[in-house]
């Protein structure tokens, strides 16, 4: 009786071990973060999108658009309460003010940021 209990822990160790490790392994692929319209996401799909921005973030961004109106600015979304110059910094990339990236001025101003 216990051989086989020490046998039936040692093989869920192992098995858990194994799902840990791919877990490790394949949440870079996941966490990496999406571009999205800032204008008209809700805040789930805004949370989801951008790293490092949590559901309260999110929604603190959509309050200011529902507030002020949409982003004419990819700046000005520092002035979102919990979003300093170092967090936009971060995500510009991943941020449009349009559904196409190529028409986007955050796109805009990071290549010329860029030159």
């Amino acid at each position: 009786m216990i051989d086989t209990t020490r046998s039936i822990k040692h093989t869920l160790g192992k098995v858990t071990m194994k799902k840990i490790l791919l877990m490790m392994l394949l949440t870079p692929l996941f966490a990496s973060a999406s571009p999205i319209n800032i204008n008209t996401a809700d805040a789930p799909s805004i949370a989801g999108a951008l790293k490092n921005i949590g559901l309260k973030k999110a929604q603190a961004i959509v309050d200011y658009r529902s507030k002020n109106g949409p982003f004419k600015n990819i700046d000005d979304v520092d002035k979102v309460p919990g979003i300093g110059t170092k967090t936009l910094e971060k995500l510009k990339a991943d941020l449009l003010l349009t559904d196409t990236p190529e028409a986007s001025p955050a796109t805009e101003s990071s290549k010329a940021a860029k030159k």
